[in-house]
């Protein structure tokens, strides 16, 4: 794998052109946010969590072999971005349960940051995650 694995926090929305729709309109709007489409919307992520190829290999290798949370995050491998939503929060979180013990510093330290990151998810389902392999 080439170039470093970022993961990013969505940390706002904010329509293009609020201005612009008509107050009869304004609901649908409202409710297509509600229910997680995205009409005219922008979503603004940050940066969370880094690691190098290497790290992010080691992270596969401690999840579980041929569990779920292994297929999902590998995701980024296969297609160079993954999105982790409220779906995904009760594999991931066991998972990492489980592989902590397993692992160095680094990777526990990484593995706390994700961690956060989800019960963070749980706490407000409109927060997700986008992680991405950069070109190197």
């Amino acid at each position: 794998m080439s170039g470093a694995v970022v993961f990013y926090q969505l940390n706002a929305k904010f329509l293009e052109r609020a201005e612009d729709v008509p107050e009869t309109a304004k609901q649908v709007v409202y409710y297509s946010l509600a229910i997680g489409h995205h009409v005219g919307v922008f979503d603004c992520f940050k940066p969370f969590l880094r690691c190098t190829p290497e790290q992010f290999d080691a992270i596969l290798a401690s999840l579980p072999e041929g569990g779920e949370a292994r297929r999902k995050l590998g995701g980024l491998l296969k297609f160079g971005e993954i999105t982790v939503d409220r779906t995904h929060t009760r594999l991931l979180r066991a998972a990492i349960a489980e592989a902590k013990g397993r692992v160095g510093d680094d990777i526990r330290s990484w593995f706390d940051g994700l961690d956060g990151a989800l019960a963070a998810i749980e706490q407000e389902p409109a927060i997700y995650l986008m992680g991405k392999r950069l070109p190197s």
